[in-house]
Protein backbone atom coordinates (compact mmCIF):
# COMPACT_ATOMS: atom_id res chain seq x y z
CA UNK A 1 0.00 0.00 0.00
CA UNK A 2 1.48 3.53 -1.12
CA UNK A 3 1.54 6.24 1.89
CA UNK A 4 3.24 9.21 2.59
CA UNK A 5 2.08 10.19 6.05
CA UNK A 6 1.74 7.98 8.95
CA UNK A 7 0.02 8.80 12.49
CA UNK A 8 0.89 6.63 15.21
CA UNK A 9 -2.20 6.44 17.98
CA UNK A 10 -2.06 4.46 21.47
CA UNK A 11 -4.70 3.06 23.93
CA UNK A 12 -3.93 4.42 27.48
CA UNK A 13 -2.26 1.63 29.01
CA UNK A 14 1.18 1.47 29.91
CA UNK A 15 2.76 -1.47 27.06
CA UNK A 16 0.33 1.03 24.57
CA UNK A 17 2.27 4.39 25.68
CA UNK A 18 5.50 2.82 25.98
CA UNK A 19 5.00 1.76 22.70
CA UNK A 20 3.92 4.69 21.17
CA UNK A 21 6.80 6.49 22.99
CA UNK A 22 9.33 4.33 21.00
CA UNK A 23 8.24 4.57 17.72
CA UNK A 24 7.48 8.20 17.77
CA UNK A 25 11.09 8.77 18.50
CA UNK A 26 12.06 6.50 15.57
CA UNK A 27 9.63 7.23 12.64
CA UNK A 28 8.18 10.63 11.46
CA UNK A 29 4.62 11.34 12.32
CA UNK A 30 1.43 13.40 11.50
CA UNK A 31 -1.58 14.27 13.10
CA UNK A 32 -4.60 11.80 12.11
CA UNK A 33 -6.10 14.13 10.21
CA UNK A 34 -3.18 14.66 8.03
CA UNK A 35 -2.08 10.91 7.85
CA UNK A 36 -2.41 8.21 4.84
CA UNK A 37 -2.61 5.70 7.48
CA UNK A 38 -2.71 5.30 11.04
CA UNK A 39 -1.13 2.97 13.44
CA UNK A 40 -3.18 1.61 16.40
CA UNK A 41 -1.19 0.81 19.33
CA UNK A 42 -3.59 -1.75 21.77
CA UNK A 43 -5.91 -4.87 21.60
CA UNK A 44 -8.73 -5.28 19.94
CA UNK A 45 -11.21 -2.93 21.64
CA UNK A 46 -8.65 0.20 21.15
CA UNK A 47 -8.42 -0.74 16.93
CA UNK A 48 -12.42 -0.95 16.82
CA UNK A 49 -12.61 2.54 18.58
CA UNK A 50 -9.90 3.86 16.01
CA UNK A 51 -11.92 2.60 12.89
CA UNK A 52 -14.81 3.96 14.11
CA UNK A 53 -13.33 7.06 15.48
CA UNK A 54 -12.12 8.34 11.63
CA UNK A 55 -15.53 6.82 10.39
CA UNK A 56 -15.90 10.38 8.92
CA UNK A 57 -12.32 10.41 6.81
CA UNK A 58 -11.92 7.22 6.49
CA UNK A 59 -8.16 5.79 6.74
CA UNK A 60 -6.93 2.34 6.78
CA UNK A 61 -5.37 1.10 10.16
CA UNK A 62 -2.94 -0.64 11.02
CA UNK A 63 -2.75 -2.40 14.62
CA UNK A 64 -0.02 -3.34 16.39
CA UNK A 65 -0.98 -5.68 19.29
CA UNK A 66 -0.31 -3.99 22.90
CA UNK A 67 -3.40 -5.39 24.36
CA UNK A 68 -4.46 -8.79 25.30
CA UNK A 69 -6.21 -10.76 22.38
CA UNK A 70 -5.51 -8.98 19.88
CA UNK A 71 -7.30 -10.73 17.03
CA UNK A 72 -7.29 -7.80 15.23
CA UNK A 73 -3.78 -6.57 15.18
CA UNK A 74 -0.46 -7.65 14.22
CA UNK A 75 2.00 -8.81 16.04
CA UNK A 76 4.18 -5.98 17.64
CA UNK A 77 7.68 -5.02 16.48
CA UNK A 78 9.68 -1.57 15.98
CA UNK A 79 11.76 -2.49 13.24
CA UNK A 80 10.86 -2.34 9.41
CA UNK A 81 7.49 -0.92 10.07
CA UNK A 82 7.20 1.53 7.44
CA UNK A 83 8.33 -1.34 5.12
CA UNK A 84 5.41 -3.59 7.12
CA UNK A 85 3.57 -1.21 5.85
CA UNK A 86 4.04 -1.05 2.46
CA UNK A 87 3.37 -4.75 2.25
CA UNK A 88 0.17 -5.13 4.13
CA UNK A 89 -2.80 -6.25 2.52
CA UNK A 90 -6.36 -4.52 3.16
CA UNK A 91 -9.33 -5.95 4.65
CA UNK A 92 -12.50 -4.09 3.76
CA UNK A 93 -15.72 -4.14 6.20
CA UNK A 94 -18.95 -2.70 5.55
CA UNK A 95 -20.04 -1.87 9.18
CA UNK A 96 -23.84 -2.45 10.45
CA UNK A 97 -25.84 0.26 10.99
CA UNK A 98 -28.50 0.28 14.04
CA UNK A 99 -31.34 2.33 13.88
CA UNK A 100 -32.71 2.20 17.22
CA UNK A 101 -36.18 3.59 18.99
CA UNK A 102 -36.65 3.92 22.52
CA UNK A 103 -39.52 4.29 24.55
CA UNK A 104 -40.07 7.43 24.00
CA UNK A 105 -40.21 7.43 20.19
CA UNK A 106 -36.65 8.88 19.89
CA UNK A 107 -34.35 7.72 17.09
CA UNK A 108 -30.83 6.76 17.66
CA UNK A 109 -27.96 5.60 14.87
CA UNK A 110 -25.30 4.20 15.24
CA UNK A 111 -22.46 2.13 13.41
CA UNK A 112 -21.19 -1.30 14.63
CA UNK A 113 -18.04 -3.59 12.95
CA UNK A 114 -18.17 -6.28 14.63
CA UNK A 115 -22.08 -6.88 15.72
CA UNK A 116 -25.42 -4.98 17.43
CA UNK A 117 -26.63 -6.54 20.55
CA UNK A 118 -29.70 -6.24 22.44
CA UNK A 119 -29.49 -7.04 26.11
CA UNK A 120 -31.97 -7.25 29.10
CA UNK A 121 -31.66 -5.09 31.57
CA UNK A 122 -34.24 -6.36 34.38
CA UNK A 123 -34.67 -9.82 36.38
CA UNK A 124 -37.18 -10.68 33.83
CA UNK A 125 -36.64 -11.53 29.96
CA UNK A 126 -36.30 -9.96 27.60
CA UNK A 127 -39.14 -10.89 24.67
CA UNK A 128 -39.08 -10.15 20.96
CA UNK A 129 -40.29 -10.29 18.19
CA UNK A 130 -38.23 -10.53 14.75
CA UNK A 131 -39.03 -9.13 11.10
CA UNK A 132 -36.37 -10.18 8.42
CA UNK A 133 -36.83 -7.99 5.47
CA UNK A 134 -40.26 -6.58 6.60
CA UNK A 135 -41.58 -10.60 7.40
CA UNK A 136 -42.22 -11.73 10.55
CA UNK A 137 -39.84 -14.75 11.02
CA UNK A 138 -40.14 -15.30 15.00
CA UNK A 139 -43.14 -14.12 17.09
CA UNK A 140 -41.37 -14.59 20.57
CA UNK A 141 -38.32 -14.99 21.55
CA UNK A 142 -37.44 -15.72 25.34
CA UNK A 143 -34.54 -14.65 25.50
CA UNK A 144 -31.06 -13.14 28.07
CA UNK A 145 -31.03 -11.10 24.33
CA UNK A 146 -29.58 -11.24 20.65
CA UNK A 147 -27.35 -10.10 18.39
CA UNK A 148 -26.49 -9.45 14.73
CA UNK A 149 -23.06 -10.12 13.45
CA UNK A 150 -20.45 -9.66 11.01
CA UNK A 151 -17.72 -12.16 9.57
CA UNK A 152 -15.17 -10.25 11.16
CA UNK A 153 -17.43 -9.78 14.25
CA UNK A 154 -18.66 -13.87 14.43
CA UNK A 155 -15.60 -14.79 16.33
CA UNK A 156 -16.02 -12.22 19.27
CA UNK A 157 -19.30 -11.99 21.45
CA UNK A 158 -20.99 -14.01 18.95
CA UNK A 159 -19.09 -17.25 19.36
CA UNK A 160 -19.44 -16.67 23.38
CA UNK A 161 -22.81 -16.50 22.05
CA UNK A 162 -22.97 -19.90 20.69
CA UNK A 163 -23.72 -18.42 17.57
CA UNK A 164 -21.37 -19.59 14.24
CA UNK A 165 -17.74 -18.60 12.67
CA UNK A 166 -18.39 -16.55 9.16
CA UNK A 167 -15.26 -17.09 6.74
CA UNK A 168 -14.69 -13.41 5.22
CA UNK A 169 -16.27 -13.49 1.71
CA UNK A 170 -18.88 -15.25 2.62
CA UNK A 171 -21.83 -13.09 2.42
CA UNK A 172 -23.87 -13.74 5.17
CA UNK A 173 -24.95 -12.02 8.86
CA UNK A 174 -25.16 -14.12 11.95
CA UNK A 175 -27.94 -13.87 14.24
CA UNK A 176 -27.74 -15.30 17.65
CA UNK A 177 -29.93 -15.70 20.52
CA UNK A 178 -28.33 -15.17 23.76
CA UNK A 179 -29.66 -17.61 26.07
CA UNK A 180 -32.83 -18.50 24.43
CA UNK A 181 -35.26 -19.80 26.71
CA UNK A 182 -38.08 -20.66 24.00
CA UNK A 183 -37.69 -21.98 21.65
CA UNK A 184 -35.41 -23.54 23.63
CA UNK A 185 -33.39 -25.25 21.30
CA UNK A 186 -33.34 -22.43 18.62
CA UNK A 187 -29.29 -21.61 18.03
CA UNK A 188 -30.11 -18.81 15.65
CA UNK A 189 -30.18 -18.31 11.86
CA UNK A 190 -27.81 -17.22 8.84
CA UNK A 191 -28.99 -14.29 6.95
CA UNK A 192 -28.06 -12.76 3.48
CA UNK A 193 -25.72 -9.87 4.50
CA UNK A 194 -28.16 -7.36 1.67
CA UNK A 195 -31.19 -8.34 4.80
CA UNK A 196 -32.64 -6.03 7.09
CA UNK A 197 -33.38 -7.03 10.54
CA UNK A 198 -35.98 -5.70 13.07
CA UNK A 199 -36.39 -6.29 16.16
CA UNK A 200 -39.55 -5.24 18.22
CA UNK A 201 -39.44 -5.64 21.97
CA UNK A 202 -42.64 -6.74 24.00
CA UNK A 203 -43.48 -4.56 26.70
CA UNK A 204 -40.46 -2.78 26.46
CA UNK A 205 -41.54 -0.63 29.31
CA UNK A 206 -41.45 -3.55 31.68
CA UNK A 207 -39.09 -5.80 29.94
CA UNK A 208 -36.75 -3.02 29.56
CA UNK A 209 -33.83 -3.65 26.48
CA UNK A 210 -30.97 -2.01 25.60
CA UNK A 211 -28.99 -1.98 22.49
CA UNK A 212 -25.59 -1.42 21.57
CA UNK A 213 -23.48 -0.66 18.54
CA UNK A 214 -19.65 -0.24 18.97
CA UNK A 215 -19.48 2.44 21.26
CA UNK A 216 -23.66 3.46 20.92
CA UNK A 217 -25.77 2.08 23.81
CA UNK A 218 -29.50 2.88 23.48
CA UNK A 219 -31.43 2.37 26.76
CA UNK A 220 -35.12 1.29 27.27
CA UNK A 221 -35.31 0.79 23.40
CA UNK A 222 -38.73 -0.48 21.58
CA UNK A 223 -37.64 -1.19 18.14
CA UNK A 224 -34.04 -1.72 16.70
CA UNK A 225 -33.29 -2.27 13.21
CA UNK A 226 -29.97 -3.71 11.72
CA UNK A 227 -28.52 -3.51 8.09
CA UNK A 228 -25.29 -3.76 6.60
CA UNK A 229 -24.02 0.16 5.49
CA UNK A 230 -22.83 -0.64 1.94
CA UNK A 231 -21.94 3.39 1.59
CA UNK A 232 -19.68 3.22 4.93
CA UNK A 233 -16.16 1.12 4.83
CA UNK A 234 -13.46 0.60 7.17
CA UNK A 235 -9.99 -0.82 6.06
CA UNK A 236 -7.55 -2.56 8.47
CA UNK A 237 -4.25 -3.28 7.20
CA UNK A 238 -2.21 -7.00 8.08
CA UNK A 239 0.83 -8.42 7.32
CA UNK A 240 0.27 -11.25 4.27
CA UNK A 241 1.53 -13.64 6.20
CA UNK A 242 -1.23 -13.43 9.26
CA UNK A 243 -4.30 -11.92 6.97
CA UNK A 244 -7.99 -11.98 8.55
CA UNK A 245 -9.40 -14.49 6.58
CA UNK A 246 -6.85 -17.02 7.90
CA UNK A 247 -7.18 -16.34 11.14
CA UNK A 248 -11.30 -16.49 11.16
CA UNK A 249 -10.71 -19.52 9.14
CA UNK A 250 -7.81 -20.94 12.00
CA UNK A 251 -10.51 -20.37 14.39
CA UNK A 252 -13.13 -22.90 13.38
CA UNK A 253 -10.18 -25.40 14.60
CA UNK A 254 -9.11 -24.36 18.02
CA UNK A 255 -9.86 -26.89 20.56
Amino acid sequence: MKFNTIAIVAAEGPEAQKALTSLSQRYETVASKEADIIVALGGDGFMLESLLGNIKDIKPVYGMNRGSVGFLMNAFKEDDLLERLENAEPADIHPLRMTATDTTGAEHQGLAINEVALLRQTRMAAKLRIEIDGIERMAELVCDGALVATPAGSTAYNVSAHGPIIPIGAGVLALTPISAFRPRRWRGALLPETATVAFHVIDPTIRKVNATAGFTEVSQVARVEICRDPDTTVTLLFDPEHDLEERIFKEQFLP
